[in-house]
């Protein structure tokens, strides 16, 4: 089962001009979606907590990973906000600050509408600190929000966005007799038995907690603490409870109207939000990072002190580098900035197609560069996980791109969940063409996500496609480091690092899922690609560290000599058109040479040939007998 939503799109906040006209929306096309089961229609024999639960379980199911450590549930929300004994009045009250500070801030864009100022720049940047200092105000939940519609483009327009990226960095603080109070009670003990110093103002404050540079006692080393605001807990789970209940009295509504479910935009956000808030969640996230990059010279992941920490107290290792929202001081550094970026970009591919465990909040203040040359991340709250099926499917989408296979790359969505399962994807094939053709122009330096981003965007609201929770971090993260890479070097264009790592993945990674891809890239329509066999061998060599291909020789002989219908293929493809294909056999061989270890190559394969010869008189004498 798979839940058909989006996340909070410019359809369903009405705010004028802060998002996209309504009027510059095409006409959405009906037809090609399935009928979505909205929560109301659920029988009425259901109970209340039933309901609240159905959206949430069809959200699980969706993202095909099982995770032990659940925080977040509809049914535990309910039963936090209202667990004290006044709890009714203090949801009505803070319903009331909501609307009361909210509505303000709608009302004045009415007014601005009204008096012709509404796109006047003044009263424009007037309006965006509004809605920031409103989202300030009204406390985490809403500066998270914010925070995330500051790295959508797609969603708000860019004199606002660019107000609300100020949410990021310029959080006020909270006192810090507090803060060292929460430390003490985390810790057990006095702080000064733990730490020799301790700053006396925080060095950073963001939404959910605020940091202090820090001394460790016993070891001399330097660390961040992260202390979480006081108090915070029960007022997101009060917000959290209020967006629930009018989610669902909007839900039939927006799942008529919008095609979204309501009620799933709100677990989604939820879910992440109270991930954030667990500091020993985070403490895990970082050690899972520390472990998949722990043998990568070019990466630093921070090392976390998890007998230090609590769910309100994180300490891990203090990163001395040029943060990312310095670009100048990082080229004026010496270092290799064309190195650094590769790095940057290859990190993150490995995050999202070999981990499966990406950073879902990559923005400038949480990545630094280190005076070695390497790139390290902090701040991982916000931290996302891809099931093995969809990393596989996302490979799948490249590889269907590469071979402009459009209707394979239509039903790729449709496995990722951008569409509802049965959808007909006969007219979305060419756009989707026309999308990747357009953004691609002429050569790979044509190509970068925010255009292609802004051309999705419209098809979004042409077809019945929606963005999961975890694909919006993947977009938001691919928008950001690509924003980030072109501040530091402004002729950067992203898929001239990019394809160098996916090819060099395909032709050397050693699962053979990924080899099916390879032969399904090599492979179109029953024949061979010699130009894309060369092209993908000149752009693994592009990347740095050698390419070693010699597993995928020795893999590709095995292969050979078993499949008979490759065999067959590799014969026709060296044939085709009644002619040997000897110069295009000599061009491969001049992009491999130097690329495999023949002597490796030729060992192994031996030792292969008692298991190979097995394989082959089975696979013999199963034809025998099947004639």
């Amino acid at each position: 089962m798979q839940c058909h939503c989006r996340l909070p799109s410019r359809h369903s906040l009405h705010g004028q001009r802060v998002f996209q006209p309504a009027s510059q929306r095409p006409q959405r096309l009906k037809a090609a979606r399935p009928q979505a089961v909205a929560v109301s229609q659920v029988p009425t024999s259901l109970s209340t907590s039933r309901v609240w639960e159905a959206a949430y379980e069809q959200l699980q199911m969706e993202k095909g990973v099982c995770n032990l450590i659940q925080k977040y549930t509809p049914e535990a929300v309910r039963e936090r906000a209202l667990s004290s004994p006044d709890s009714t009045f203090q949801i009505l009250s803070r319903a009331g600050t909501m609307t009361t500070v909210m509505g303000r801030f709608f009302l004045g864009l009415v007014w601005d509408r009204v008096t012709g100022q509404a796109d006047t720049p003044g009263r424009v940047q007037y309006r965006a600190a509004q809605l920031r200092e409103a989202l300030t105000w009204l406390g985490p939940s809403f500066v998270k929000a914010g925070q995330v519609l500051a790295s959508r483009p797609d969603i708000v327009r860019e004199d606002y966005m660019n107000e609300l990226c100020t949410l990021q960095d310029d959080v006020p603080s909270f006192p810090d007799d507090q803060a060292f109070g929460i430390l003490q009670e985390e810790l057990g003990r006095p702080i000064a038995e733990v730490f020799s110093s301790i700053s006396e103002r925080p060095i950073a404050a963001a939404s959910l907690g605020q940091v202090y540079k820090a001394v460790l006692r016993e070891t001399g080393q330097e660390v961040a603490v992260k202390v979480q605001r006081p108090g915070v807990e029960p007022i997101i789970f009060r917000d959290l409870f209020i967006f629930r209940a009018l989610a669902r009295l909007v839900n039939s509504t927006s799942k008529k109207k919008l095609g979204c479910n309501a009620q799933l935009i709100v677990d989604e956000f939820g879910e992440k939000l109270l991930e954030e808030l667990d500091y020993l969640q985070e403490a895990r996230n970082i050690q899972d990072f520390y472990r998949n990059f722990s043998n990568d010279p070019k990466v630093k992941i921070p090392w976390v002190r998890r007998d230090l920490s609590g769910p309100r107290v994180l300490t891990m290792e203090w990163i001395d580098g040029i943060r990312c929202t310095d670009p100048a001081a990082i080229r004026a550094s010496g270092m290799d900035v064309a190195e650094f970026i590769r790095c940057g970009v290859v990190t993150g591919l490995r995050q999202l197609l070999e981990f499966g465990l990406f950073h879902g909040d990559p923005h400038p203040g949480n990545i630094f560069a280190m005076p070695d040359g390497r790139i390290a991340y902090v701040d991982f709250g916000n931290v996302a996980e891809l099931s093995q099926t969809n990393k596989q499917t996302l490979i799948d989408a490249i590889v269907h791109a590469v071979n402009e296979d459009y209707e394979g790359m239509a039903e790729d969505f449709i496995k990722l969940g951008f569409l509802a399962p049965g959808t007909d994807v006969t007219p979305i094939a060419p756009a989707l063409q026309e999308i990747w053709q357009d953004s691609m122009g002429r050569s790979l330096a044509d190509f970068n996500f925010r255009t292609v981003t802004s051309k999705f965007n419209d098809l979004v609201y042409q077809y019945p496609i929606r963005i999961p929770e975890r694909y919006s971090l993947v977009i938001r993260a691919l928008l950001t480091q690509e924003g980030i890479c072109l501040t530091l070097s402004p002729e950067f264009h992203f898929l001239e690092v990019a394809y160098p790592y996916v090819a060099r993945r395909l032709l050397t990674a050693e699962d053979p899922i990924l080899r099916e891809r390879l032969f399904q890239v090599l492979f179109q329509n029953g024949k061979f690609q010699w130009k894309r066999a060369e092209k993908l061998l000149g752009l693994a060599k592009e990347g740095s560290g050698g390419l070693d291909i010699t597993s995928t020789v020795r893999d590709a002989v095995k292969v050979v000599l078993l499949d008979d219908k490759l065999r067959m293929q590799l014969v026709n493809a060296f044939t085709e058109d009644n002619k040997l294909h000897v110069a295009e056999v000599r061009s491969i061989l001049n992009e491999v040479q130097g690329e495999i270890n023949t002597q490796q190559l030729v060992r192994q394969t031996l030792g292969d040939l008692p298991a190979l010869s097995r394989q082959f008189m089975l696979s013999w004498s199963d034809k025998i007998l099947s004639s």
